[in-house]
């Protein structure tokens, strides 16, 4: 099985629309969206109506929580707070559904774990950051303990691709485009963000996870330079990136 991860759309369409395409060319079995479809930029509808053709399995992210109600923007930035009250009254009622519907968690065959924020917490797994070593050990001691006996979890929110290793009582970071996993160790998998870098690195990013060869690749999508592209062939999008066949392969 073959899974592309995505998280932190923010609703930049051009951003995702690129990395379908992208996507399009890859095999991929199935979409894994971490969250935060929404928030920042404007397109948010156009950005749920792609996830939700694309069949994804698709976890909450914070700004998905606050855009429906289920969270508040206590804690947020003040233009998060503003983006956020900006998107809700943008969305149709069945966008809000989709929003409020969405879990926390995923397990994806009881080997993968797919959460936004971070595994170990229960209330507020959206919101919390694994951009510590005390928050990612919190994060692989749940994974060790999962009733799934997964082990790997994907996560968002940070907007930095990175692979955590647990080897032992070692954890190493890496940063490769191509990593061959262990299956002895732990994981925990950041794609990075598709539509709100917060790096020098302003591509959209994904991960391309492959459970059968036990590899982890990252893709880099221009979607600057690809908007005219996207925009050219836009009425083909669907077919071209074959959600239908991503579906029925899924469900096989």
């Amino acid at each position: 099985m073959r899974l592309a991860l995505i998280s932190d759309i923010h609703a930049n369409l051009e951003a995702l629309e690129a990395t379908f395409y992208d996507i399009a060319d890859r095999s991929i079995d199935r979409i894994v969206c971490l969250g935060d479809i929404v928030g920042y930029n404007s397109d948010a509808a156009a950005c749920i109506a792609l996830i939700r053709g694309a069949d994804c399995v698709c976890v909450a992210g914070n700004h998905d929580l606050a855009a429906c109600g289920r969270i508040t923007t206590r804690k947020f930035s003040g233009s998060a707070a503003r983006a956020v009250a900006w998107t809700r009254q943008k969305l149709s009622a069945d966008d809000l559904d989709f929003l409020e519907n969405l879990p926390l968690k995923a397990n994806i065959g009881n080997r993968v774990i797919a959460v936004h924020g971070a595994l170990h917490s229960e209330t507020d797994c959206a919101s919390v950051r694994l951009d510590n070593d005390k928050q990612r050990m919190q994060s692989f001691d749940s994974l060790m303990t999962h009733p799934s006996g997964a082990r790997i979890c994907a996560f968002g929110h940070t907007h930095h691709a990175a692979i955590y290793e647990l080897r032992g009582n070692l954890v190493a970071m890496s940063a490769e485009e191509h990593v061959q996993l262990r299956d002895t160790s732990y994981y925990l998998i950041n794609p990075g963000t598709i539509g709100e870098p917060r790096s020098a690195e302003r591509r959209a990013t994904y991960m391309i996870l492959d459970l059968e060869r036990r590899t982890v690749t990252t893709r880099y999508v221009d979607y600057q330079a690809s908007a005219a592209f996207v925009a050219t062939h836009r009425p083909g999008l669907a077919s071209r990136f074959g959600l239908a066949g991503l579906a029925s392969r899924w469900r096989a």
